[in-house]
């Protein structure tokens, strides 16, 4: 006989959430795990960083304060909590867990999963395995550099193992995101390593509630309609034995969950159909959501196959400095003004050792405006360099030019200033056999258990879809802005970002599907000109997708883009005008 669904709950999107996570998730409904997801490759190059100058750290701290109010009700309902807060230093996280809990006077056990940092078998590692860049295909030993950083993407099975031996809380590092899902609900189910489908049921409920808010309507393009957005809730997965699930959220609190804020986290920082896990190949395509009830939408339908014999390593290294001012012009001739503040940084500069310097304006004056704030842009100046010193001159040949540039220009000097650089760190992502990654989970009392890899396959290809034959649409339509009838969520995943549009109502997407060609978006988008541009299909969630390769460079921590991890790609795709048919507009338009 099948147990019930265990039912997980999130408390953490990200490194930086919300403080009262902890204590909204136990002030909710119950669930039998609580999860907290802390790290993404941007965070990951910022921590390795700070863990370079002190090795007692590199794990997010503050995961400590919060759950440690809470350790006596964790004990009193026997609830499990799953992390990946550890970061670059899961053991040190584990012991000084240990630490509260011992002063609690509980009973409760710590283990942490380890096998994720390969950087000190770096070098043993190339000798058989090049670790080519996934978007250059260069080999690692040509970077250069020095890496600082490196760490496997590790699966859910050391999870469920260190459940299974009694753990009550799981301290990871680099697991995927979606493993602190699939962990539980392997124990919970007592899953085999073969179950390909449950397994990428579970992969999916972790996706869609890794990044909390993101499912319940936070980030969300529709979030006009949604209630609550003052502090929109963290949502719950109850996942069944066969891998469906329902996703909800705890009763009371803000936000909702329909189809759309689920498909929102569905589409996210996704390459395409094929969603690859350590544990388990996930066919997207065939996932298919209902809205059983308000706030509660179920997801089926998802058809797991064994996972490729690889998985993703991320390898970080500081590649130089980087400084950004932010300052302002106001007016008429903002390009003018723009183009001659640039051309004067720039001969200031000349002779000093800076790689790069970029000058951005961003936004443009209204016409008329009621305001000065209408009539004034931002203009952003950044330069890299290899060293710290090339950059140490630019605020002061900045502020040496309010007096003799162009009128209206200035920066916040309510802000603190600009007054030294930061590191620069690149992204690398890689691929290791998972069998040359030693993934074991540690106990608290002391044992090391290996965890195998499981079944494995050839590495599938993302799918190609056909780009739509271009044809006028018969009818009346007129010129709105595309988010007028869709909706997009986009991501990052390295120097790639991805956008997800899909339409609410069923009767959109025949013209959905038909209008969005990659001539299209690069039409919509001409900034767009020089990237490789990848679509694809999704029917059954009324969805295009987009790969945008290379549009972030090297990665999110070193590109120069203001929009560094590609937050706004999708509302900006949104805000492009196209002929929407006028039979649509009455029911889909939003």
């Amino acid at each position: 006989m099948h147990r019930r669904p265990i039912r997980i709950g999130n408390f953490s999107g990200y490194l930086g959430d919300r403080y009262t996570g902890v204590d909204e998730v136990m002030a909710g409904d119950p669930v039998d795990v609580i999860m907290g997801d802390f790290l993404a490759e941007f965070t990951l190059a910022g921590i390795s960083s700070r863990y370079q100058a002190d090795k007692t750290k590199g794990y997010a701290g503050y995961f400590i304060n919060q759950i440690t109010p809470h350790l006596p009700e964790i004990a009193r309902r026997g609830m499990k909590v799953v992390v990946n807060a550890g970061g670059l230093n899961p053991e040190g996280m584990a012991q000084a867990l240990r630490g509260r809990i011992a002063e609690a006077g509980l009973g409760l056990r710590v283990a942490h999963i380890e096998g994720d940092n390969v950087l000190p078998r770096l070098v043993e590692l190339q000798a058989s395995h090049a670790m080519s860049n996934l978007d250059t295909g260069a080999p690692l030993s040509s970077w250069g550099v020095q890496p600082m950083a490196a760490n496997a993407y590790l699966g859910g099975w050391g999870i469920a193992t260190a459940l299974r031996e009694g753990a009550d809380i799981v301290v990871c590092g680099r697991v995927t995101d979606a493993s602190l899902v699939v962990g539980p609900c392997a124990w919970w189910h007592d899953w085999a390593p073969d179950a390909w489908n449950e397994l990428a049921g579970a992969v999916v409920a972790g996706h869609i509630i890794e990044c909390g808010a993101h499912a319940t309507g936070g980030n969300f393009t529709g979030f006009a309609r949604i209630p609550g957005m003052l502090n929109p809730g963290f949502p719950i997965a109850e996942v069944a034995s066969d891998g469906s699930c329902v996703i909800t959220k705890h009763a009371g609190h803000g936000g909702a969950v329909t189809t759309d804020t689920v498909t929102a986290q569905l589409v996210y920082e996704i390459q395409g159909p094929k969603y690859l896990n350590p544990d388990v190949t996930t066919d997207l395509s065939t996932v298919r959501l209902r809205q059983l009830d308000v706030d509660r939408v179920e997801v089926s339908g998802a058809v797991g196959s064994p996972p490729p014999a690889t998985t993703k390593v991320a390898v970080f290294a500081q590649v130089g400095w980087q400084i950004a001012m932010n300052t302002f012009v106001t007016g008429l001739d903002v390009e003018a003004k723009v183009a001659l503040i640039e051309e004067q940084i720039r001969r200031l500069m000349a002779g000093s050792a800076i790689d790069e310097l970029r000058v951005t304006q961003v936004g443009v004056p209204a016409a008329n405006p009621r305001s000065q704030w209408e009539s004034t842009v931002m203009v952003r100046i950044m330069a890299t360099a290899r060293t710290r010193e090339a950059l140490a001159s630019l605020p002061a040949k900045v502020g040496s030019l309010y007096l003799c540039s162009v009128p209206g220009f200035y920066h916040d000097t309510g802000a603190q200033p600009v007054t030294g650089s930061w590191p620069r760190i690149e992204y690398w992502p890689a691929l290791l056999p998972m069998a040359a990654v030693d993934h074991r989970v540690v106990m608290d009392d002391g044992r090391r258990i290996p965890v195998a890899p499981p079944p494995h396959a050839e590495m599938s290809a993302q799918p190609r879809h056909a780009e739509p034959v271009a044809r006028a649409w018969s009818g009346e339509t007129r010129a709105l802005p595309l988010g007028t009838i869709a909706y997009a969520r986009c991501g990052d995943k390295g120097g790639n970002s991805n956008v997800g549009i899909w339409a609410s109502d069923e009767r959109a997407w025949p013209w959905l599907r038909q209008t969005l060609s990659s001539a299209t978006l690069r039409e919509l988008a001409p900034d767009w000109a020089q990237v490789d541009i990848v679509r694809h299909e999704l029917p059954h969630l009324k969805a295009v997708h987009f790969v945008l390769r290379g549009l972030l460079g090297n990665g999110g921590s070193s590109n120069l883009r203001i929009d560094q991890v590609g937050k706004a790609v999708g509302e900006y795709v949104l805000s492009k005008t196209v002929d929407i048919p006028v039979e649509l507009l009455d029911s889909t338009s939003r």
